[in-house]
């Protein structure tokens, strides 16, 4: 079992699923489209060890999210996104385009943001505060910023 942690700790925990996430999936735009991609589906194209390493970034976030006291049930489906991917990641080329569309890490943070939503709201609250306080130029919604 995980040691306990302070707020801060667990804002900067929360800080560090979320960027790790968002790398293994969703970082490099794909010009002309709305569609992103991570390293994940990058790194799998490196025969063999490219997946495994895949998979080590992915437990490495679960392992984190542990920290947060999530569910049985929940670790269980994040566990399986992340063997699923693991799985389907073994097949050449094919398992790149999964890996590049099902982002297991952005379906885990999911998962991990809607059990925070529901036991500690206030934390979800506190990183929006610091995330606005650090950046105060950007719209404070998810909405594009227009384009002037």
């Amino acid at each position: 079992m995980p040691t306990p942690m302070n707020t801060a700790e667990r804002l900067a925990t929360l800080n560090r699923i979320r960027k790790l996430s968002r790398l293994m999936d969703t970082a490099i735009g794909i010009p002309g489209t709305r569609f992103r991609i991570g390293i994940d589906p990058i790194i799998g194209l490196i025969p063999g060890a490219g997946d495994i390493v895949s998979t080590g970034f992915s437990a490495y976030i679960i392992y984190l999210a542990t920290h947060f006291g999530i569910p049985a049930k929940d670790l269980r489906q994040m566990i399986f996104n992340i063997g699923l991917e693991a799985a389907v990641g073994t097949v050449p080329l094919v398992g790149d385009l999964f890996d590049a569309y099902y982002k297991s890490n952005i379906r885990n943070l999911a998962i991990l943001e809607q059990h925070l939503q529901a036991t500690e709201p206030e934390i979800e609250e506190l990183a929006s505060v610091r995330a606005e306080s650090r950046e105060p130029n950007l719209p404070k919604t998810r909405e594009k910023a227009p384009l002037i």
